[in-house]
Formats: C-alpha cells, structure tokens, sequence
C-alpha cells in the first residue's frame, strides 16, 4: 500500500481497524455510525474496493468474513505526513513544526513533550 494515498472515507475506516484490530464490516459500521449515518452496503463496497487497492485484507475462511489492514499503521501514517509536508510545506518539516508550535491548540505539556524529544534526539 505504500504508494497507495487513502481517501477521507477510506482513512475513516482505517482509523476503525486501527483502533479495534480486525473487524467485520458490521463492526467497522457500527463504529463509523457513532460518527455519522453510513450505510452498510456503503461501508461493504469501499471495504471491497480498498481490498483490491491492497490497503485491506480479508480473511474469508470462516463464515463471517474478517478485514485487517495491510500495512502497519505507522508505514501508512509516515507515507501520508511526508506526502503532506511536501505538498504544503515543500518538504521541510521544520516549518510545519513551527507552524505547529505558533498554534494556540499546543498545550504546555504536548510542548514540553516535544522539548523532551528534540533533548533526547540531540543527544
């Protein structure tokens, strides 16, 4: 799935499967109905189709069949931040990190947390 950028709904569903491991589509639905009405066949389609793109995998030996994802969910999450940070900030991420310093929604303890690690890299 490396090359492989996932839409907003495929991300959603994603976001299900990393949360609670490998799912059925019902499961996947059910969680994605907490968010907002999906329809079932909805969610079975783009589940089928993201199968066939690779970004799932379906396990059909019992009766139920069972969804997982493809690639760690680090693998994909690093893939779509560097897509990111080349498209927006032209590949530098220190002006994302800047940009993501000089926001108001950084709190003292997530900019604390970021001072341990650039501490901790440093060394």
């Amino acid at each position: 799935m490396k090359n492989i950028e996932p839409t907003k709904a495929e991300l959603e569903i994603l976001q299900v499967l990393w949360n609670f491991g490998p799912s059925t589509v019902r499961l996947v639905n059910d969680k994605l109905n907490e968010q907002r009405e999906v329809n079932y066949t909805s969610t079975l389609k783009l589940m089928q189709i993201m199968t066939e793109k690779g970004i799932l995998k379906r396990d059909e030996s019992q009766m139920k069949h069972i969804y997982h994802v493809a690639e760690k969910e680090s693998t994909t999450k690093d893939f779509l931040l560097e897509k990111f940070i080349d498209t927006m900030y032209n590949g530098s991420a220190s002006k994302l990190m800047m940009q993501l310093m000089g926001n108001s929604k950084t709190s003292k303890e997530e900019l604390q947390a970021i001072k341990d690690l650039l501490n901790k890299t440093e060394q």
